[in-house]
């Protein structure tokens, strides 16, 4: 089926004196050069999609917009592929309620640990969830949401995940900012220690940082998320894993157009506003020689 209706977000005005002009998904105006392609018939292909009588200068122009990927088959998305389906949700209520909802929304099946599910064995009741727990119940991804700062080593077992083939999604909050880390589905990609060792060499202040991440910390009145700011996060969690079920590339960042898989978002909880810092994965360290540390 050839592809000749605007993609969702794409419109093309016409503007008085300069021509036709696309108003792209991202909010930016480009200028079309329509040539000899009548510009009532280029409108009503871009609208309705039908072909119309043979017109070689109003096709040049359409496959100018289906080159640069403007241009959709009209044929609906694609819905949640059921092998992808089952998402495990750990951590707060207060996030894990709405992106439930959400998830549902989208064709997943959350689901909470069930009973037991994930507790640290018996010999050491300080111990993280490890890799097995978390793959007991065969999730197709992980999502955990804390609404605090996460505790040392709460992660490393889930860390793991993409090794097995299950992704891995997590968001937590520090006072008024929460921060949305990218989703991790292969070996290599960006996990939880990876975006703690950046954010600690991204900081002068990394020792403060990570006293504040080892506790004990001291609170004031409760900084607990509000019902708009836990709806924002689980619909920024609920896209990202969205994207990852349906293979659906997500936006560039610029300048250096990194993917979305490389994004770290930090969301602003008293204004609501997300900003995006590019995140790599943190090499292994080699060891020195003779094997001295």
């Amino acid at each position: 089926m050839s592809r000749s209706r605007l993609v969702p977000g794409a419109e093309v005005v016409a503007v008085p004196g300069r021509g036709l002009a696309l108003r792209t998904p991202g909010g930016e105006f480009l200028g079309v050069r329509t040539g000899g392609a009548d510009e009532r018939a280029l409108l009503a292909r871009l609208a309705d999609g039908t072909a119309g009588p043979a017109d070689p200068e109003l096709d040049r122009v359409v496959h100018a917009f289906e080159q640069a990927g403007y241009l959709t088959d009209g044929s609906p998305p694609g819905g949640w592929p059921a092998a992808r389906r089952r998402v495990l949700l750990l951590g707060d209520a207060v996030l894990t309620g709405p992106l439930a909802a959400q998830l549902t929304a989208l064709g997943a099946e959350p689901y909470p640990a069930p009973a037991g599910a994930g507790d640290p064995p018996a010999t050491d009741p300080t111990a993280p969830p490890g890799t097995g727990d978390l793959l007991a119940t065969d999730p197709a991804a992980v999502v955990w949401c804390l609404d605090g700062p996460v505790p040392g080593g709460l992660w490393d077992g889930a860390d793991r995940l993409p090794e097995h083939g299950v992704a891995w999604l997590r968001c937590h909050r520090e006072g008024r900012q929460a921060f949305v880390e990218p989703v991790a589905a292969a070996p290599g990609d960006v996990t939880s220690a990876h975006v703690r060792s950046r954010r600690l060499a991204a900081t002068p202040a990394h020792r403060e940082l990570a006293a504040y991440w080892s506790g004990p910390r001291v609170s004031g009145a409760p900084a607990g998320l509000t019902p708009p700011a836990a709806a924002l996060l689980a619909a920024l969690l609920a896209e990202d894993l969205g994207r990852w079920a349906t293979g659906t590339p997500g936006p560039d960042i610029l300048p250096a157009r990194l993917p979305a898989r490389l994004r770290l978002r930090r969301v602003d909880l008293t204004t609501l506003t997300v900003t995006a810092h590019p995140v790599l994965p943190v090499p292994e360290v080699a060891p020195a020689p003779g094997g001295h540390g």
